[in-house]
């Protein structure tokens, strides 16, 4: 069919040309829009600047075409073969593209803004400045393709092969990246800020300052990754493999990277603010200086020698375990739920609720934290439900003053230093800012609830594996051993108050001394 027949017979109405074979066919700027063009041969054709949206161009053939600045939106090109054509600055937004084969086809600066792409084989192709938002290129194969400075915003990238692909600069942030192929790929400089990249392949990737804020990160292969100077302010990292990666003065402020393996990682200058130091696989760990400022601005530098390293990276969580001699009732469950919910809303490193452990005589509370330093602050609120609440909190405030006691052959400079920052976070944030003792009228406790009467033990377990008692009841225990005379044998001996015995100062410096730095 001769051009001038199509464009007469599409002039007057028809629209079916399935099949129809226009290859080498000059085209340019011609309105073909919504026309049928299934199967067609348009190889080699030059249909730059034509309309061609709502085009059916599924199954057709149009290697070497030339498309540029062509409207191809909403067009059906699933299916079709596109290889090398020229699509440069062309339109192709919410296009369908299912298994479409474009190897090595031209698309700088295309728009494909929520093109279906699924499966579509873009080897080699160059998308360089290319609009992909919200676009699905689930399963996609962009292999060695150059996305340099591309838009792919929101964009589902999941099971994609990207091996070798250049998207330096490119844009994904909240894209779907997940279980998807990076290996070798360059990703520098790249946005990936709130992208979904849980067990995606990241090997040997170079992520040089990458933005990767609030990323989910989970379960990702890292291993030998390039992440200098990368973002990773609260991204999720949590059993991510970072064997050997390179995270010099990486930003990971408020990150999660529990259960992380950073077996040989490298971790000089990085900026660790708030950032858990627990769970994680460290042996071979490289860390000369870390940066601990709040704000990343080398304010508070922390040098390491590798003994250092070994103590500041830890795998054992501090904890606070509160004892309960006396087994724990349904009534009982649901008022100390209440009374720790109050508390929390005061003080937040509260706000996990403790595990649970009931036996047949006793009840166990153990609280993690997130840190050394809270130990202290953190149990003078846990106690509070109970009547023991207030020779306990005397014991921890004995505990301070005895550390801070001017004793310079137990305690160096910069551990009285840190004590004593703790005994000021104590009582000026507890007893002051939340008036925590004046909490406890609020939390309801009913005093026919003999389980919040019963005596305590309160212990501390730093990061370390070390533990300090802190208040241990002398009735402890003793009220199963009653004489048979009792009436009521679940009736607990009174708990009144007594004078504790202080451990040595060595005990206590000793416990403090492998606090992390803050």
């Amino acid at each position: 069919m001769e051009i001038e027949e199509l464009l007469s017979r599409y002039a007057n109405g028809e629209r079916n040309f399935a099949a129809i074979n226009l290859s080498e066919a000059q085209l340019s700027g011609v309105n073909l829009s919504g026309a049928n063009l299934s199967k067609a041969n348009l190889s080699i054709a030059n249909l730059s600047r034509a309309n061609l949206s709502r085009t059916d161009l599924s199954y057709a053939k149009l290697n070497v075409a030339r498309l540029s600045g062509a409207d191809l939106s909403q067009a059906n090109l699933n299916h079709a073969i596109l290889n090398v054509c020229n699509l440069i600055l062309a339109n192709l937004g919410d296009a369908e593209l299912v298994e479409a084969t474009l190897i090595r086809a031209e698309l700088i600066r295309a728009e494909f803004s929520r093109a279906n792409l699924t499966g579509a084989n873009l080897n080699n192709a160059n998308l360089r400045e290319a609009r992909l938002r919200q676009s699905n290129l689930s399963r996609a194969n962009l292999s060695s393709a150059d996305l340099r400075g591309a838009s792919l915003i929101a964009a589902n990238l999941e099971g994609a092969n990207l091996q070798g692909t250049d998207l330096s600069r490119a844009d994904l942030s909240s894209a779907n990246v997940t279980n998807a192929e990076f290996k070798q790929a360059n990703l520098s400089f790249c946005n990936l800020s709130g992208a979904n990249l849980s067990g995606t392949n990241l090997r040997w990737v170079d992520l040089r300052g990458a933005n990767l804020r609030w990323a989910d990160l989970s379960d990702a292969k890292l291993s030998g990754a390039n992440l200098t100077g990368a973002d990773l302010t609260n991204a999720n990292l949590y059993n991510a493999s970072l064997v050997h990666a390179d995270l010099r003065e990486a930003r990971l402020m408020y990150a999660d990277w529990t259960e992380a393996n950073l077996s040989g990682a490298n971790l000089t200058g990085a900026k660790l603010h708030s950032v858990s130091r627990f769970g994680l696989k460290t042996e071979g760990i490289i860390c000369e200086w870390l940066d601990l400022s709040p704000d990343g601005d080398r304010t508070q530098i922390r040098r390491l020698t590798p003994e250092d390293v070994r103590k500041f990276f830890h795998q054992t969580l501090p904890t606070i375990q509160i004892i309960i001699d006396a087994p724990l009732d349904h009534e009982s469950h649901i008022v100390l739920a209440n009374a720790y919910h109050k508390i929390a809303q005061k003080y937040s490193p509260l706000s996990q609720p403790p595990t649970i452990k009931v036996g047949h005589r006793r009840t166990m509370l153990t609280f993690a934290m997130a840190n050394d330093n809270q130990l202290f602050c953190a149990a003078f609120a846990a106690i509070l439900p109970f009547l023991d609440s207030e020779e306990t909190q005397k014991n921890i405030v004995r505990y301070l003053q005895m550390l801070l006691a001017d004793n310079p052959n137990i305690l160096q400079a910069k551990e009285q230093k840190r004590i004593k920052k703790t005994s000021e976070v104590l009582i000026a944030d507890l007893s002051k800012k939340f008036q925590i003792k004046l909490m406890k009228p609020g939390l309801n406790i009913p005093k026919r609830l003999k389980f919040f009467q019963a005596p305590t033990q309160t212990v501390l377990c730093n990061s370390s594996d070390q533990t300090l008692p802190v208040y241990n009841h002398p009735n402890f225990g003793k009220h199963w051993a009653k004489s048979s005379n009792i009436v009521d044998p679940d009736e607990f001996t009174s708990v009144k108050s007594v004078k504790y015995t202080l451990p040595e100062s060595s005990i206590l410096s000793n416990f403090v001394k492998n606090f992390p730095h803050s």
